[in-house]
């Protein structure tokens, strides 16, 4: 079988929340009926592997990719039983959504691996760094406490001893000799900051739009499997048989495949 897809363009707001609400799931009853299940990604190469997972759907069901603009929201919508499964982060992440949220959320799958950066547009080498430099970072706990560690362990910062780097914020800092100015930003708005800021951290999906790869144009990189992206759905769905068929094709072949030809990423699974 050959599963029709369905590509949705989901903005974060109300009325496109208000729409997706109107298009339940139905559960297979028996005979030819298919359950559709709807899964949220916010950029490629995130995009693509649900696409190739599609392909791969066992009988009974078929994926309908839902793109969704930002991370918060496309969370939001599957806290509200808007989507059925998501793809577009790491569990640190998730968990820091669900303890905001009083949300119930659970990473059943790692897919892939992704190597992180720091990039600049002004420098070459991070040695090079200079006094007083801007430097943005994300603003969510999880990925503020990733930069500041990598920052920390190429000894351009010292955190507060005692702190857990994954945990760190920019109180934390204890030594900052450059005089570093830190701009947080939500990662998807981090590419605008390349132009202005000396050095910017950024995922790979997202910095790949300027062109840049962190293994061509990291200054600092890092890859830390506590960081894989998972395969996410609400906690009373972790078992369900249509949870069982999204990992069965989330883990196919055919995905497997993308994500060796994209050398940003390693498979995880």
């Amino acid at each position: 079988m050959s599963p029709s897809r369905l590509t949705l363009a989901a903005a974060s707001t109300a009325a496109a929340v208000a729409l997706l609400a109107g298009c339940a799931s139905p559960a297979p009853t028996g005979g030819d009926e298919v359950q559709t299940i709807r899964v949220g990604a916010v950029t490629s190469p995130m995009t693509d592997i649900v696409e190739a997972a599609a392909d791969e759907i066992e009988d009974g069901y078929e994926v309908q990719l839902v793109e969704v603009a930002d991370y918060v929201t496309i969370n939001k919508m599957l806290a509200a039983g808007d989507i059925d499964a998501n793809f577009s982060q790491h569990e640190p992440y998730m968990q820091e959504f669900n303890a905001a949220n009083d949300a119930d959320l659970t990473a059943v799958q790692p897919i892939y691996n992704f190597t992180i950066a720091f990039y600049s547009k002004t420098i070459d080498d991070i040695a090079d760094l200079p006094q007083g430099a801007t430097v943005a970072i994300p603003n969510d706990a999880s990925n503020t406490g990733r930069a500041l560690k990598m920052l920390a362990d190429a000894d351009i910062i010292t955190l507060a001893e005692g702190v857990d780097p994954y945990e760190a914020t920019v109180d934390d800092i204890a030594e900052n000799p450059k005089d570093l100015t830190f701009l947080e930003l939500q990662i998807n708005q981090l590419n605008t900051a390349y132009d202005e800021a000396d050095l910017v951290f950024q995922w790979p999906s997202h910095i790949a739009a300027l062109g840049l790869t962190p293994q061509d144009d990291g200054l600092l990189t890092e890859l830390d499997d506590r960081f894989a992206l998972q395969l996410v759905v609400p906690e009373e769905d972790a078992d369900a048989p249509s949870t069982e068929a999204l990992i069965d094709a989330f883990t196919s072949d055919p995905v497997r495949e993308i994500i060796d030809g994209n050398a940003t990423i390693e498979a995880a699974f």
